[in-house]
């Protein structure tokens, strides 16, 4: 994979993390971005000193808007041939809607719908152009079902899934991988940036990646990491719906 990078967004810690590691021990070089300049370096000198493969750090808001076409800026600037798509960045609200300040859920949004959509549509073009490329994009179980007192996240995520089974469609036939992974509860910092405990059962975020990678090298779809999580998909949408409802409300 000499000079071919794998640009993975939230690479900073938990499953963006672990899905560089995937791509570098696959040989990619690395284009890794986060918001957060300390944690971002941190990754950086921990993916060097594992991997003989060029990391490069790119710190960059991509809940902020324009920030996509601003990360596509740089990699196209440094000249930077991005083969391997990882959409992984992304955050949740939680509360009544009514209560979730505007700006937040409009930073979600930016964050969990537009920048994803953006950056696929930056890259696509080159990709088609060789025949060749992978884009995985991170969903989420909440993508099958509604999500009271976590609507917008439940919501973007559902978007992120529909986008990605379309675009996958699309590009089969240009030689273009699109997947989708859907991790459940997963132990990142996800939960505390919501205010919320890491449930007990959550998955690692190691094994959530490795289950991703794998279903993108095998062309899988839609990738459900976990047994559990594999059941839970089975169990009707709106039984879902209520026990989201109550799990959520007491927070």
């Amino acid at each position: 994979m000499d000079n071919k990078y794998a640009l993975v967004t939230g690479a900073a810690g938990g499953i963006g993390f672990e899905l560089a590691r995937c791509a570098a021990g696959d040989g990619y070089s690395l284009i890794i971005v986060g918001s957060n300049e300390d944690r971002l370096k941190t990754a950086q000198k921990s993916l060097e000193s594992e991997f003989p493969v060029n990391v490069v750090a790119l710190v960059q808001d991509l809940s902020v808007p324009g920030s996509a076409e601003g990360l596509y800026g740089e990699v196209e600037k440094r000249g930077l041939d991005v083969v391997c798509l990882v959409n992984n960045a992304g955050f949740g609200t939680i509360g009544p809607a009514e209560t979730i300040p505007l700006d937040k859920d409009e930073r979600m949004l930016t964050l969990n719908v537009i920048t994803p959509t953006e950056l696929c549509k930056l890259f696509l073009p080159q990709m088609y152009q060789k025949h060749s490329g992978k884009i995985l994009n991170i969903a989420s179980t909440g993508a099958f079902n509604p999500g009271p007192y976590t609507g917008s996240y439940f919501a973007s995520k559902s978007y992120v899934l529909s986008y990605t089974k379309a675009l996958r469609y699309e590009a089969k036939s240009r030689g273009v991988q699109v997947s989708a992974l859907c991790p459940g509860t997963t132990r990142t910092r996800f939960f505390e940036k919501e205010g919320m405990d890491t449930p007990v059962w959550a998955m690692s975020p190691e094994s959530v990646a490795r289950a991703g990678w794998r279903g993108l090298r095998a062309g899988c779809g839609v990738i459900v990491p976990g047994m559990m999580n594999k059941l839970i998909r089975l169990v009707p949408s709106g039984i879902k719906t209520f026990f989201t409802a109550q799990m959520k409300k007491s927070d």
